[in-house]
């Protein structure tokens, strides 16, 4: 028997003093059962990074032609495609000729990322449209264990630092550039 996906309810008050961005926004997300709490939270930090009404979570690990969460137009073209964790060049290449935009945000241990930047950053000069984030280790990790069936949280960011609380923790999160390179 199959095993269901875990429901999260989330709500977020978000102040982007960086985008001069500042909502409410309640969710409800699908945890695939193959899907860690971390890589839940790096795509709710993603929706929080480019947080819009239009930005919309997608079927994600269940769809290999559709990223972690994208943003469209209103003909139905895309204009952001946000992809969370270690994606292939090939998977790049395809989310850059989708989309305007295009943002992967990298998370997880020193010995996963550094040979996944190793191997994809020398095929990154083609793309002038992708923005590719690192999100520390121990950050998401932190991030991760704010994981319940109901959350709310206040993030406010503001040069480029993430603010994340709830009720009873508060967390800093720094997202580093690594494309383009600074």
């Amino acid at each position: 028997m199959a095993q269901n996906a875990t429901v999260h309810k989330v709500h977020v008050q978000l102040a982007d003093m960086d985008r001069h961005h500042y909502a409410d926004y309640s969710h409800t997300l699908a945890q695939h059962p193959s899907e860690t709490e971390e890589r839940l939270m790096m795509r709710l930090l993603a929706f929080m990074l480019r947080a819009d009404e239009r930005l919309e979570f997608t079927r994600g690990l269940c769809a290999d032609d559709e990223p972690d969460l994208w943003l469209k137009d209103y003909a139905g073209d895309i204009e952001i495609w946000i992809d969370v964790g270690l994606p292939s060049e090939k998977r790049i290449r395809k989310a850059c000729n989708r989309a305007r935009q295009v943002l992967v945000i990298a998370y997880g241990s020193e010995q996963a990322v550094t040979p996944w930047w190793e191997g994809v950053k020398g095929q990154l000069h083609r793309f002038d449209n992708l923005q590719l984030w690192r999100v520390p280790a121990d950050q998401s990790r932190q991030l991760a264990d704010l994981v319940q069936r109901g959350m709310h949280f206040q993030c406010t960011i503001e040069d480029g630092q993430v603010w994340v609380s709830d009720q009873e923790h508060s967390l800093m999160i720094e997202p580093q550039s690594l494309w383009p390179s600074a």
